[in-house]
C-alpha cells in the first residue's frame, strides 16, 4: 500500500465493511487464508500472537495493516507495541504506521507509545472525502467530518493522511480539514481496482488542484495511482 513499506499483521480484521477494500485487501488476504486460517479468510478480528517476534525488515512497516487497530484489545495494542519496543533496541531507524478510521477506539495504543518510549510511530487516519452523505454505501466506519474531528484533537506530534481511494470532495472544505490536522506528509491514490469497484471519484482536474493546495501550504504529497498526475509542482 505504502512505498518502502511492509505489513505486519499480529491481529488482522475489521468490522468497517469497507466495499473497496473486500476486492483488494480481503481479496489478496483470502489467497493466503483459504488453507491456512480461516478467522483471517472471514476477515473478523482475530490475533496472531507468534508473528509479535517478526517485525518486517523494512524503512516502514505498517502495524496491522490487513485490518483497523480499533477492534484490536488493549492488552493485545500493548503487546503489539512492547515488541516494538524490544525490536527498536537492535533496529532503531524504523517507522512505524498505526493506521484506523476510528480514532475514538484506536487511540488507547498512544498511552502504549508513551509508556514504552516508542517514539518512531506515526499515527495516521484514512479521510477519503469530506461529504458525508451516502458514506453509508462506501463503509461502516464513522462518517468522515466525524472521524476527523477526533484525528485533529489526538495530542501527538506525528501524524500523516491518507486520502486512498479518493472520493469526490468539495475543494475547499476538505482543503482544510487536511491542513487543520497539521500532517506531516500526505498520501493520495485513486482507486486501485477501478475493473472490480466503481466509486464516485473526483476528477483528474480537481485532484490535482488539491494536490497543488497541499504543496503552497507547505505540506508533502505522495501519491499512489494517480493516473499520470504529476506530484511535483
Amino acid at each position: 500500500m505504502y512505498s518502502e513499506t511492509k505489513t505486519w499483521n499480529p491481529f488482522v480484521g475489521c468490522h468497517h465493511q469497507c466495499i473497496y477494500c473486500i476486492v483488494s485487501f480481503q481479496r489478496q488476504l483470502k489467497r493466503w487464508a483459504k488453507k491456512n486460517c480461516l478467522r483471517c479468510y472471514n476477515y473478523v478480528p482475530h490475533y496472531h500472537p507468534e508473528r509479535l517476534n517478526h517485525i518486517p525488515s523494512s524503512k516502514i512497516v505498517f502495524v496491522c495493516g490487513d485490518g483497523d487497530i480499533a477492534f484490536c484489545d488493549s492488552d493485545f495494542l500493548e503487546a503489539i507495541v512492547w515488541a516494538i519496543n524490544v525490536h527498536n533496541r537492535r533496529c532503531p531507524n524504523k517507522t512505524y504506521y498505526f493506521q484506523s478510521k476510528d480514532w475514538m477506539s484506536a487511540d488507547r495504543v498512544m498511552p502504549f507509545l508513551e509508556k514504552h518510549g516508542v517514539k518512531n510511530a506515526i499515527i495516521l487516519e484514512t479521510l477519503e472525502t469530506n461529504i458525508d452523505a451516502s458514506y453509508h454505501w462506501i463503509s461502516l466506519a464513522p462518517k468522515p467530518t466525524v472521524r476527523h474531528k477526533t484525528f485533529k484533537e489526538i495530542n501527538y506530534p506525528r501524524k500523516v493522511v491518507t486520502i486512498e481511494p479518493i472520493l469526490d470532495f468539495d475543494l475547499n472544505p476538505f482543503f482544510r480539514m487536511i491542513t487543520d490536522a497539521e500532517p506531516e506528509y500526505v498520501w493520495i491514490g485513486y482507486n486501485s481496482k477501478p475493473n472490480l469497484i466503481h466509486l464516485p471519484e473526483p476528477s483528474l482536474e480537481k485532484t490535482a488542484t488539491l494536490i497543488k493546495l497541499l504543496k503552497a501550504s507547505g505540506i508533502q504529497v505522495k501519491g499512489k495511482n494517480l493516473r499520470g498526475i504529476k506530484v511535483e509542482w
